[in-house]
C-alpha cells in the first residue's frame, strides 16, 4: 500500500525532474520526434556544456555584453530541449545583465549548479542502449531538392517578416530541416525563433545558404 507521503514524494521528485528537463516539452517543440531529439541534447552537451563558465569568466572582466550574449544564446538552447529551470535562471540573468543589477554573481553562481544538474538528466537519458541507438541514426535528403528549396524560402519569407508562422514549419517540418540544414544549425533557428529573435533566427538560416 502506497502511503499518501510517499505519494507526495513520488510526485516533488517528478516535478523536480521536470524542470531539470522536461522530454515531453521539448519533443512537442519537434512533434514527438525523439531521434531528432536526442541529436539536438547531444549538441547541447557539445555547445553548452560550459557557458555558464564562460559567463562567470565574462563577468569578473567586466565584459556584461559578452556575458549576456552567452546567457542569451543558453536560454534559447535551454528552452528547446525543456530545460526549464535553466531556461528561468538564464532569462531572469539575462535581464539581470542588461541592468548591471546587484547580485549578479549570486544569479550566475545558481545558473552553474542548474547546468549541473541538466548535464547530468542529458547525459543520463544519452547514455542508455536504445537512445545510444536512435541517436546515431541519420537522415540525408538532398537539400538542394526543389521541395526543400522551396521550405527553405517560405521559412526564411516568415523569419524576415516577423511571422509565428517560421515556429510552424520549424514544428512541423522538424526532422526534414534538421537533416537537410544540420542539427547545430537547425536547433540555432529554432532556438531564435521560439525566442521569437526572428532576426537572429533568420542569419543563422542564411549563413547555412
Amino acid at each position: 500500500m502506497i502511503t499518501p507521503d510517499a505519494t507526495d514524494d513520488k510526485s516533488a521528485t517528478t516535478a523536480q525532474g521536470s524542470r531539470v528537463l522536461d522530454v515531453e516539452s521539448g519533443l512537442g517543440r519537434i512533434m514527438g520526434d525523439r531521434p531528432l531529439y536526442l541529436k539536438i541534447l547531444r549538441r547541447f552537451l557539445h555547445d553548452h556544456g560550459t557557458t555558464p563558465r564562460q559567463v562567470s569568466t565574462a563577468f569578473a572582466a567586466g565584459d556584461y555584453a559578452g556575458a549576456r550574449l552567452r546567457v542569451h544564446t543558453l536560454k534559447g538552447a535551454a528552452g528547446m530541449i525543456g530545460a526549464v529551470q535553466v531556461h528561468a535562471l538564464s532569462s531572469a540573468l539575462e535581464m539581470a545583465l542588461r541592468a548591471q543589477a546587484p547580485g549578479l554573481a549570486q544569479q550566475i553562481a545558481h545558473l552553474e549548479l542548474a547546468q549541473d544538474r541538466l548535464l547530468g538528466a542529458v547525459s543520463t537519458m544519452l547514455g542508455t542502449p536504445e537512445e545510444s541507438h536512435l541517436a546515431a541514426q541519420d537522415m540525408a535528403p538532398d537539400p538542394s531538392a526543389p521541395a526543400i528549396q522551396l521550405l527553405l524560402a517560405r521559412l526564411a519569407s516568415h523569419l524576415r517578416e516577423g511571422e509565428g508562422a517560421a515556429i510552424d514549419i520549424l514544428e512541423n517540418s522538424a526532422s526534414l530541416l534538421a537533416a537537410s540544414l544540420g542539427v547545430h544549425v537547425y536547433q540555432e533557428v529554432a532556438a531564435a525563433a521560439h525566442e521569437f529573435d526572428f532576426e537572429s533566427a533568420l542569419e543563422a538560416l542564411l549563413r547555412r545558404r
